[in-house]
Protein backbone atom coordinates (compact mmCIF):
# COMPACT_ATOMS: atom_id res chain seq x y z
CA UNK A 1 0.00 0.00 0.00
CA UNK A 2 0.66 3.69 -0.54
CA UNK A 3 2.48 5.34 2.66
CA UNK A 4 2.52 8.89 3.10
CA UNK A 5 4.60 10.72 5.45
CA UNK A 6 3.59 13.95 7.04
CA UNK A 7 6.67 15.57 8.04
CA UNK A 8 7.25 18.12 10.54
CA UNK A 9 10.06 20.28 10.02
CA UNK A 10 9.98 23.40 12.47
CA UNK A 11 9.24 26.81 11.84
CA UNK A 12 12.20 27.29 9.83
CA UNK A 13 15.79 26.81 11.48
CA UNK A 14 16.86 23.24 9.47
CA UNK A 15 19.02 22.34 12.75
CA UNK A 16 15.96 21.93 14.59
CA UNK A 17 14.44 18.39 12.47
CA UNK A 18 14.54 15.89 14.98
CA UNK A 19 15.99 12.52 14.30
CA UNK A 20 12.99 10.52 13.42
CA UNK A 21 12.01 13.35 10.88
CA UNK A 22 15.65 13.13 9.68
CA UNK A 23 14.90 9.37 9.54
CA UNK A 24 11.70 9.97 7.34
CA UNK A 25 13.06 12.61 5.26
CA UNK A 26 15.67 9.59 3.66
CA UNK A 27 13.14 6.78 3.78
CA UNK A 28 10.63 9.05 1.57
CA UNK A 29 11.07 8.49 -2.01
CA UNK A 30 8.31 11.13 -3.59
CA UNK A 31 8.26 15.02 -1.97
CA UNK A 32 5.35 16.80 -2.53
CA UNK A 33 5.75 20.48 -2.54
CA UNK A 34 3.09 22.87 -2.20
CA UNK A 35 3.78 26.40 -4.46
CA UNK A 36 2.10 29.22 -2.83
CA UNK A 37 3.20 31.94 -5.55
CA UNK A 38 5.87 34.14 -6.03
CA UNK A 39 5.15 36.21 -2.98
CA UNK A 40 5.99 33.00 -0.47
CA UNK A 41 8.97 31.73 -2.49
CA UNK A 42 10.99 32.01 0.05
CA UNK A 43 8.96 29.29 2.10
CA UNK A 44 9.65 26.81 -1.58
CA UNK A 45 13.26 27.98 -0.95
CA UNK A 46 13.47 26.89 2.77
CA UNK A 47 12.43 23.15 1.68
CA UNK A 48 14.07 22.71 -0.60
CA UNK A 49 17.20 23.71 1.13
CA UNK A 50 16.05 21.24 3.77
CA UNK A 51 16.00 18.87 1.04
CA UNK A 52 19.45 19.47 0.02
CA UNK A 53 21.36 19.76 3.11
CA UNK A 54 19.76 17.00 4.67
CA UNK A 55 19.71 14.39 1.84
CA UNK A 56 22.60 15.47 -0.09
CA UNK A 57 22.36 11.99 -2.23
CA UNK A 58 19.41 13.24 -3.85
CA UNK A 59 17.46 9.37 -3.90
CA UNK A 60 14.32 11.28 -4.36
CA UNK A 61 11.50 12.95 -6.84
CA UNK A 62 10.47 16.59 -6.19
CA UNK A 63 6.56 17.41 -7.35
CA UNK A 64 6.25 20.74 -6.83
CA UNK A 65 2.30 21.76 -7.89
CA UNK A 66 0.24 25.17 -7.59
CA UNK A 67 -1.54 25.60 -4.43
CA UNK A 68 -5.13 25.98 -4.19
CA UNK A 69 -5.69 29.88 -2.59
CA UNK A 70 -8.38 30.20 -0.13
CA UNK A 71 -10.88 32.90 -0.69
CA UNK A 72 -9.42 35.85 2.01
CA UNK A 73 -12.21 37.75 1.41
CA UNK A 74 -15.38 35.14 1.65
CA UNK A 75 -17.73 36.54 4.34
CA UNK A 76 -18.18 33.29 5.61
CA UNK A 77 -14.97 32.18 6.79
CA UNK A 78 -15.66 28.24 8.16
CA UNK A 79 -17.32 28.15 4.68
CA UNK A 80 -14.15 28.99 2.54
CA UNK A 81 -11.85 27.79 4.28
CA UNK A 82 -14.30 24.02 3.96
CA UNK A 83 -14.09 24.41 -0.36
CA UNK A 84 -10.57 25.22 0.35
CA UNK A 85 -9.98 21.92 2.03
CA UNK A 86 -12.17 20.36 -0.57
CA UNK A 87 -9.87 21.90 -3.34
CA UNK A 88 -6.45 20.43 -1.89
CA UNK A 89 -7.97 16.84 -1.46
CA UNK A 90 -8.93 16.61 -4.85
CA UNK A 91 -5.34 17.92 -5.76
CA UNK A 92 -4.14 15.65 -3.41
CA UNK A 93 -5.89 12.23 -4.33
CA UNK A 94 -4.64 12.93 -8.09
CA UNK A 95 -1.41 13.13 -6.93
CA UNK A 96 -0.98 9.91 -4.63
CA UNK A 97 -2.70 8.34 -7.65
CA UNK A 98 -0.26 9.65 -10.49
CA UNK A 99 3.07 9.90 -8.85
CA UNK A 100 3.19 7.25 -6.15
CA UNK A 101 3.80 3.52 -6.57
CA UNK A 102 2.21 0.92 -4.67
CA UNK A 103 5.51 0.75 -2.79
CA UNK A 104 6.44 4.44 -3.07
CA UNK A 105 6.68 6.86 0.28
CA UNK A 106 5.40 9.95 -0.28
CA UNK A 107 5.83 12.79 2.14
CA UNK A 108 4.75 16.38 2.81
CA UNK A 109 7.41 19.15 4.85
CA UNK A 110 4.77 20.53 7.02
CA UNK A 111 6.13 23.79 8.85
CA UNK A 112 6.07 23.75 12.88
CA UNK A 113 4.21 20.54 13.90
CA UNK A 114 1.47 18.59 11.30
CA UNK A 115 -0.87 18.23 14.65
CA UNK A 116 -1.07 22.20 15.57
CA UNK A 117 -2.84 24.55 13.19
CA UNK A 118 -1.87 22.61 10.27
CA UNK A 119 -4.93 20.88 7.59
CA UNK A 120 -3.09 18.33 5.96
CA UNK A 121 -4.65 15.56 8.14
CA UNK A 122 -8.09 16.63 7.90
CA UNK A 123 -7.66 17.13 4.18
CA UNK A 124 -6.10 13.53 4.23
CA UNK A 125 -9.25 12.59 5.66
CA UNK A 126 -11.81 13.58 2.57
CA UNK A 127 -9.05 11.64 0.39
CA UNK A 128 -9.74 8.42 2.29
CA UNK A 129 -13.60 9.29 1.88
CA UNK A 130 -13.32 9.82 -2.09
CA UNK A 131 -12.13 6.18 -1.56
CA UNK A 132 -8.17 6.15 -1.98
CA UNK A 133 -6.24 3.63 0.07
CA UNK A 134 -2.79 4.75 1.71
CA UNK A 135 -1.02 4.71 4.88
CA UNK A 136 -0.44 8.01 6.80
CA UNK A 137 2.48 8.40 9.22
CA UNK A 138 2.59 11.74 11.50
CA UNK A 139 6.32 12.67 12.67
CA UNK A 140 5.60 15.61 14.69
CA UNK A 141 8.02 18.55 15.05
CA UNK A 142 9.21 21.58 17.03
CA UNK A 143 5.87 24.20 16.65
CA UNK A 144 6.30 28.25 16.18
CA UNK A 145 4.58 28.21 20.10
CA UNK A 146 7.87 26.22 21.49
CA UNK A 147 10.19 28.16 19.20
CA UNK A 148 8.53 31.80 20.06
CA UNK A 149 9.10 30.67 24.33
CA UNK A 150 12.64 29.67 23.94
CA UNK A 151 13.74 32.78 22.10
CA UNK A 152 12.58 34.94 24.45
CA UNK A 153 13.65 32.39 27.51
CA UNK A 154 9.84 32.31 29.17
CA UNK A 155 7.68 29.03 29.49
CA UNK A 156 4.52 28.88 28.20
CA UNK A 157 2.60 27.50 31.29
CA UNK A 158 2.31 29.25 34.80
CA UNK A 159 1.74 27.52 37.58
CA UNK A 160 -1.72 26.28 38.46
CA UNK A 161 -2.76 28.32 35.30
CA UNK A 162 -4.60 27.30 31.60
CA UNK A 163 -2.64 28.66 28.57
CA UNK A 164 -4.88 28.67 25.54
CA UNK A 165 -4.05 29.15 21.95
CA UNK A 166 -6.52 30.44 19.47
CA UNK A 167 -6.32 32.45 16.30
CA UNK A 168 -6.38 35.81 15.82
CA UNK A 169 -10.06 36.69 14.90
CA UNK A 170 -11.18 35.32 18.13
CA UNK A 171 -8.93 37.72 20.13
CA UNK A 172 -11.21 40.49 21.15
CA UNK A 173 -14.12 38.13 21.85
CA UNK A 174 -12.14 35.73 24.12
CA UNK A 175 -12.44 37.65 27.21
CA UNK A 176 -10.15 38.57 29.64
CA UNK A 177 -6.27 37.44 28.74
CA UNK A 178 -4.71 35.72 31.13
CA UNK A 179 -1.93 33.80 29.46
CA UNK A 180 -2.50 33.24 25.41
CA UNK A 181 -1.04 32.65 22.24
CA UNK A 182 -2.65 34.13 19.19
CA UNK A 183 -1.65 32.85 15.80
CA UNK A 184 -2.86 33.66 12.66
CA UNK A 185 -3.35 37.16 13.33
CA UNK A 186 -3.16 39.15 10.09
CA UNK A 187 -5.02 42.16 11.19
CA UNK A 188 -3.05 42.43 14.47
CA UNK A 189 -5.96 42.75 16.33
CA UNK A 190 -3.63 43.22 19.79
CA UNK A 191 -3.68 46.50 18.88
CA UNK A 192 -6.72 47.39 19.79
CA UNK A 193 -6.26 46.06 23.18
CA UNK A 194 -5.85 48.62 26.27
CA UNK A 195 -5.76 46.70 29.12
CA UNK A 196 -2.45 48.13 30.87
CA UNK A 197 -1.04 44.40 32.63
CA UNK A 198 -1.03 43.05 29.22
CA UNK A 199 2.64 42.00 28.59
CA UNK A 200 3.76 40.64 24.64
CA UNK A 201 6.29 38.30 23.42
CA UNK A 202 6.25 38.95 19.86
CA UNK A 203 7.99 36.85 17.11
CA UNK A 204 8.18 36.63 13.24
CA UNK A 205 10.41 34.79 10.38
CA UNK A 206 11.02 32.18 13.58
CA UNK A 207 14.14 30.17 13.17
CA UNK A 208 15.39 31.81 10.02
CA UNK A 209 17.36 34.01 9.24
CA UNK A 210 14.92 37.37 9.04
CA UNK A 211 13.71 36.35 12.87
CA UNK A 212 12.21 39.02 14.61
CA UNK A 213 11.87 39.44 18.08
CA UNK A 214 9.90 42.18 20.55
CA UNK A 215 8.80 41.95 24.03
CA UNK A 216 7.51 44.22 26.66
CA UNK A 217 4.20 46.08 28.07
CA UNK A 218 2.00 45.61 25.28
CA UNK A 219 0.89 49.62 25.30
CA UNK A 220 4.41 50.33 25.12
CA UNK A 221 5.77 48.20 22.36
CA UNK A 222 2.50 47.57 19.94
CA UNK A 223 3.10 50.38 18.13
CA UNK A 224 6.77 49.40 17.62
CA UNK A 225 5.50 45.87 16.30
CA UNK A 226 3.12 47.56 14.12
CA UNK A 227 5.82 49.54 12.53
CA UNK A 228 8.23 46.69 12.41
CA UNK A 229 5.79 43.94 11.16
CA UNK A 230 4.58 46.10 7.97
CA UNK A 231 8.00 46.77 7.12
CA UNK A 232 9.24 43.18 7.41
CA UNK A 233 6.41 42.31 5.46
CA UNK A 234 6.57 44.42 2.66
CA UNK A 235 10.17 43.98 2.16
CA UNK A 236 9.76 39.86 1.91
CA UNK A 237 6.00 39.92 0.58
CA UNK A 238 4.80 37.48 3.29
CA UNK A 239 5.16 37.89 6.84
CA UNK A 240 4.48 34.68 9.48
CA UNK A 241 4.36 35.60 13.18
CA UNK A 242 3.11 34.74 16.59
CA UNK A 243 2.68 36.38 19.89
CA UNK A 244 2.18 35.43 23.26
CA UNK A 245 -0.40 37.89 26.01
CA UNK A 246 0.41 37.11 29.55
CA UNK A 247 -1.24 39.42 31.98
CA UNK A 248 1.55 40.74 34.51
CA UNK A 249 -0.84 41.47 37.68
Amino acid sequence: MKTLLLIGIGPGDPRQITLEALDALRHASVFFVLDKGTDKDALLHLRKNMLQRHCPQGNYRLVQVADPQRDADAPDYKAAVHQWHSQRARLYARLIDEELGSDDTGAFLLWGDPCLYDSTLRILDLVREAGVAMTVEVIPGISSLQALAARHQVPLNRVSEPLTVLPGRHLTAHGQLDNVVVMLDGQCRFAALHDPALHIYWGAYLGTEHEVLIAGPLQAVKARILEVRERERLRRGWIMDIYLLRRTV
